[in-house]
């Protein structure tokens, strides 16, 4: 028996109570078709819609090939070959997982577009006209610069999958007279077919849900679409319809995901084999996988990160005031906030799940309550911007002329809207590293010192916090960074005064005061590096 089976709280009554609160925001935005806005959508219809449709399934499917093919790519030859430089760019070309997409458009853009330093030396080089350079702002960049963003998802996933094969696997489908194209093809590839499927939605839900790259690239999609329904035309109805739509995109990702998978299932039998054995390569094939590998680390980490440098520098003693250390508070006490909440409702949930292991009911229910990281930021922001004002009417309501004002004004924005928001969102992001520690629990430790005369609390105490620390401190930090770099909804949802780092890069890039918003990105992508250098060093465990 486990301690937290002796409680005798009414847990899946809680369960479920809970899970009506995830998704309730997802029901409100599909009850914003009861009252169709005709108007809004005809102008729409007229004007953007045919753009939006199509800049979003450019974004769909650029990003599901591009990722695939650099973090697959990446993935084989740092996981199975050796080469010059395989050690550095092993762990080095995860980095790029700490830097946000939004941060990576614009230090790009400083350095790409017209009067920047590289078009700047074209210029003096073959004159004003005599070189070529490809629009910084076109469909094809902006899928690129996503990709660079987004790929280390596919990567780490496909990574880890190729090093549990091993060589066997490969030398048994050469021995078989596979070539060596033909062993990673039909024997490799359909292996980590999983887990190419997991990274690759991972990245391309990012991608719908981004706001930030997408509004400094001036590329139209439902996001931006959905910001200027709410602020432009203070039309929060059409704002709600439109983020009805871009879930269908959404699911259109999830249902890739699933193909991508399959019904068939692979497993390794290597267990402890060989695993570090490399193929070496040597001559042109060595100096190809070098330069491949360098260049993507180069512009998607090293490039960006030195123009973000150097344009702190320059502005440092004006920027380093009284309001960045308040950006910087802010974010902070969101980001911390947020990631205690989740941790604690991925900790209840976790321990639901240990309780009712053989329960198919409450499986579904954790699944649905997890639902939310599929959920666009913008999309959430509506969602929770509209069960609050139902919320506050319902009170008005109910307390008439004595509760309105106050709570009216309480419920259209405000910290819990924001905690809320982050709760759904991210949710699930806490849920991977909490289940992870709840399964390293074996039952008879419990029963164990439950045998020693230990009370269930104490059973808690001194035996399940300290095995679940390492896991509970893990959750903690990725959600705080990840909230910390969430844009969309702290953009939406956010009270006045509240404004964080990426409120503030979203302001000074919209502005082209990129210099200005250099020294936030900084901030951001080093406080990302926290989690990035956590996972390298599991993967150096390996």
């Amino acid at each position: 028996m486990t301690p937290h089976s002796t409680l005798g709280w009414p847990w899946k009554p809680i369960l479920w109570i809970f899970v009506g609160l995830m998704l309730f925001p997802i029901g409100v935005i599909l009850s914003a078709w009861i009252t169709p806005e005709w108007g809004v959508w005809r102008h729409l219809v007229d004007t953007l819609l045919g753009e939006l449709l199509r800049n979003t399934l450019i974004l769909l499917f650029g990003v599901t090939v591009w990722v695939l093919l650099l973090g697959v790519g990446l993935a084989w030859l740092t996981a199975m070959c050796r080469f010059p430089g395989q050690r550095f760019l092993d762990w080095a070309l995860i980095l790029p997982l700490a830097m946000p997409a939004y941060v990576l458009a614009f230090s790009m853009l400083g350095l790409l577009d017209y009067g920047g330093p590289l078009r700047g030396w074209l210029a003096l080089r073959f004159g004003p006209n005599g070189y070529w350079f490809p629009d910084t702002r076109s469909p094809g960049m902006v899928v690129f610069l996503f990709s660079l963003s987004l790929y280390p998802y596919v990567y780490l996933m496909a990574r880890a999958a190729f090093l549990d094969q091993g060589r066997r696997m490969l030398e048994a489908s050469r021995m078989l007279g596979r070539s060596p194209w033909g062993a990673f093809l039909h024997a490799a590839l359909p292996m980590a077919r999983p887990a190419m499927a997991a990274g690759c939605a991972l990245a391309v839900m990012e991608a719908l849900a981004d706001f930030g790259a997408v509004s400094v690239l001036g590329f139209n999609t439902f996001t931006t679409a959905i910001y200027k329904a709410w602020f432009g035309m203070f039309n929060l109805t059409a704002a709600t319809q439109l983020a009805s739509l871009l879930l269908l995109f959404v699911a259109v990702a999830l249902t890739v995901e699933q193909g991508m998978r399959g019904r068939a299932r692979y497993f390794s039998s290597d267990g402890h084999g060989p695993k570090r054995e490399r193929i070496r390569l040597r001559g042109m094939a060595a100096l190809l996988a070098t330069t491949f590998a360098g260049t993507v680390f180069l512009l998607a980490f090293v490039l960006p990160v030195g123009q973000l440098l150097v344009w702190s520098w320059s502005r440092l003693r004006l920027d380093l005031d009284g309001r960045f250390w308040d950006l910087t508070l802010h974010t902070v006490t969101l980001g911390v906030g947020a990631a205690l909440l989740a941790t604690l409702a991925a900790l209840f949930l976790g321990l639901v799940r240990k309780r009712h292991a053989g329960d198919r009911i409450v499986h579904l229910a954790l699944r649905l309550a997890t639902l939310g990281y599929a959920l666009p930021g913008s999309v959430l922001a509506v969602g929770v911007m509209l069960c609050l004002i139902w919320l506050g009417k319902g009170f008005a309501w109910l307390f008439p002329g004595v509760m309105h004002q106050g709570l009216a004004s309480g419920v259209s924005g405000g910290i819990l809207a924001l905690l809320f928001a982050y709760l759904v969102r991210f949710l699930a992001v806490a849920m991977g590293p909490v289940e992870s520690g709840l399964e390293r629990i074996r039952p008879s430790l419990a029963e164990a010192a439950h045998g020693l005369g230990a009370t269930s609390r104490e059973v808690a105490r001194r035996l399940y916090l300290p095995l679940l620390r390492p896991g509970l401190l893990t959750a903690i930090l990725m959600v705080m960074v990840e909230v910390m770099k969430e844009m969309p909804a702290t953009l939406l949802l956010r009270p006045f005064g509240w404004d964080t780092l990426a409120v503030r890069i979203h302001e000074m890039t919209s502005e082209g005061e990129w210099e200005r918003a250099a020294l936030p990105a900084v901030m951001l992508v080093a406080v990302g590096l926290l989690p990035v250098f956590f996972l390298v060093r599991k993967s150096a465990g390996r």
